[in-house]
């Protein structure tokens, strides 16, 4: 952010201080919720030519708000982008990503380690025409090798959910650019606070804005962030009534159009004002739960009734190394997995702080048995070959005193 007296600040300080940027109505040091689902100009020649992009201005809600723009332009800010669109849901993001950017005979390379729905949504895709290869993308030789002349976007995790995998993000961004391909980067689990994908060339940043970014557990959003490190001008699909801009802005504007004025996955105001306001204080969450998570994590690996803890802040994490070298810390989630003969639910009932809960990135930690709850319905084969134990508990580390969090997890082993 510059300032009035045109002096750099920092990550904290540019989100907080962002709205102020731009004048907000009488004063106000949050941009206010604005309700209105339709917008009036006095002149109907404005009013055209706000449709027809030569003036900017606003259409119609679904197409865009002041609230949901002033939550982009954060986004944008924590992004180091050029623009960013908003979305009703994480998904809804993804989704819009496949809806607007690929067509008929397109391919799809995307990491093998997965949040579930993200790979169920890909499915989806392949059942409409496009064709998917799952790699291990924590090899680069991997993601290279699956590589044909339709491949249109390279799609990767930061860190996977749940067993913490990390993609080779670096050399992956490498061979995309070489190819001309899309790289695309779902920034979720790491949060640009901990990291930015423009960093290692990706094009597309997205986030699942209810997780660490809004941090509360009391909105849904997702976003879409043009990094600015791709030329468009390279991207086989993009139509001909958006190259009327300038081609920097074609994949932003392909999106905006196709996703929401067509497709209509728009974020309400009033969850773009709460996760807006929770997006103030991420990098004191972070902190706090990235240090809470690693002396979690380390009690729990030192415990002989623990079989394995996936943490890449662990040295025993085959990509602690990589993690240490993208990340500024090491994430708020791990998952880890019980020794035989003793039961997960049974461990999960003892717990008395931790809440058990399908969400992550509130400021409660949360706990789930992933086997038989977001990762049940691909079923036990599916689930193994991804490593994923019947034991296997995933938390979402929260911002609790750490001895509290330390004494629960420890008692419930005990009992």
């Amino acid at each position: 952010m510059t300032s009035k007296n045109d002096k750099e600040y920092g990550f904290t300080t540019t989100i907080l201080h962002g709205d102020r940027q731009k004048p907000i109505e009488h004063g106000s040091l949050h941009k206010p919720v604005h309700n209105s689902v339709a917008f009036a100009y006095a002149d109907a020649r404005e009013l055209a030519a706000v449709f027809q992009g030569k003036q900017s201005g606003y259409r119609y809600g679904r197409q865009g708000n002041p609230t949901v723009s002033a939550l982009e332009d954060k986004v944008t800010k924590m992004e180091g982008g050029t623009a960013s669109v908003c979305f009703a849901s994480g998904m809804g993001a993804i989704g819009a990503l496949a809806q607007s950017l690929l067509r008929t005979g397109d391919h799809v390379v995307s990491s093998s380690f997965l949040f579930g729905n993200t790979s169920s949504l890909w499915q989806t895709v392949a059942g409409l025409g496009c064709t998917l290869s799952f790699v291990d993308a924590t090899d680069v030789a991997a993601v290279e090798a699956a590589l044909t002349p339709a491949t249109r976007i390279v799609f990767v995790e930061t860190i996977a959910n749940p067993r913490t995998q990390i993609a080779d993000l670096k050399r992956i961004g490498a061979l995309c650019a070489a190819r001309g391909i899309l790289y695309v980067v779902d920034n979720t689990m790491t949060s640009p606070y901990l990291f930015q994908p423009k960093a290692v060339g990706a094009g597309i940043s997205i986030n699942a804005l209810t997780k660490y970014v809004g941090g509360h557990g009391n909105a849904l959003g997702g976003s879409l962030t043009d990094t600015g490190v791709y030329d468009w001008g390279r991207f086989p699909n993009i139509y001909e009534s958006y190259k009327r801009f300038p081609t920097a802005q074609w994949g932003i504007a392909q999106i905006r159009a196709k996703a929401l004025r067509d497709f209509g996955a728009a974020l309400a105001p009033e969850a773009a004002h709460a996760l807006a306001v929770g997006a103030e204080t991420i990098a004191l969450r972070m902190e706090r739960e990235c240090a809470n998570a690693l002396a979690l994590a380390q009690m729990l690996e030192a415990d002989p009734r623990v079989a394995a803890v996936h943490y890449p802040g662990l040295a025993s994490h085959p990509q602690h190394a990589l993690a240490g070298e993208l990340f500024r810390a090491y994430g708020g989630l791990f998952s880890f997995e019980l020794k035989d003969g003793i039961d997960c639910f049974d461990y999960l009932n003892r717990l008395k702080l931790a809440i058990a809960s399908s969400n992550l990135g509130d400021t409660r930690t949360l706990v789930i048995p992933v086997a038989h709850t977001i990762f049940y319905e691909i079923g036990p084969e599916r689930r193994a070959a991804m490593g994923i134990a019947e034991s296997l508990i995933r938390v979402s580390v929260g911002i609790e005193d750490s001895a509290d969090l330390l004494d629960d997890f420890r008692q419930a082993l005990q009992a």
